[in-house]
């Protein structure tokens, strides 16, 4: 029988042996693809990439910055949300960005319709947030997320960040193990 080595972090011990993961892509279905390729590329700077042959739907694939969108040509409008209303509180995606300002321009040049708030305050750190939709009303959330530590409210030891690339910073006081 083999036995597994005790992996430590932080002087923590693992409760759990998952390997690292991170967000691979955001599938989203589409009244029209190309609408929305068009989009996605102008807007948030995604780039088309080659999908594998073997699929037999209409449907797009995006990249950047470590993310794939995957769009999808719908079979049944009705499964795409209905309303124009931009609710930060409504299901979202988010988006971490690095120049709140140039994205702003960027939203106003295309005429994209959208509502900006910051919260938070002087101890948490402050979040810039922009709330806008995609061509089939999808929301989209943009921020400058990293203004805030993460405060793990439980086991600092089961925290998994990847050491490749942009993480918000992590408070590591109090580690509770």
């Amino acid at each position: 029988m083999e036995k597994k080595p005790e992996g430590k972090k932080n002087g923590c011990k693992e409760d759990d042996d998952l390997p690292r993961m991170q967000l691979n892509h955001v599938s989203r279905l589409c009244k029209s693809v190309k609408d929305s390729v068009e989009f996605y590329e102008k807007a948030l700077g995604f780039v088309p990439i080659e999908r594998p042959q073997g699929f037999d739907f209409d449907g797009a694939w995006l990249f950047n910055y470590g993310i794939g969108i995957h769009l999808v040509q719908a079979k049944d409008e009705q499964k795409l949300p209905d309303n124009d209303e931009l609710d930060p509180m409504d299901n979202h995606i988010s988006f971490q960005c690095e120049d709140m300002a140039a994205l702003e321009r960027k939203l106003n040049e295309l005429n994209i319709k959208y509502i900006k708030r910051t919260v938070g305050g002087k101890e948490d750190g402050v979040i810039d947030q922009l709330f806008f939709k995609d061509p089939d009303g999808f929301m989209i959330e943009i921020c400058n997320c990293e203004n805030v530590k993460l405060k793990p409210a439980g086991s600092i030891g089961r925290l998994k960040l990847p050491f490749d690339r942009h993480n918000p910073p992590v408070v590591l006081n109090d580690v509770d193990c």
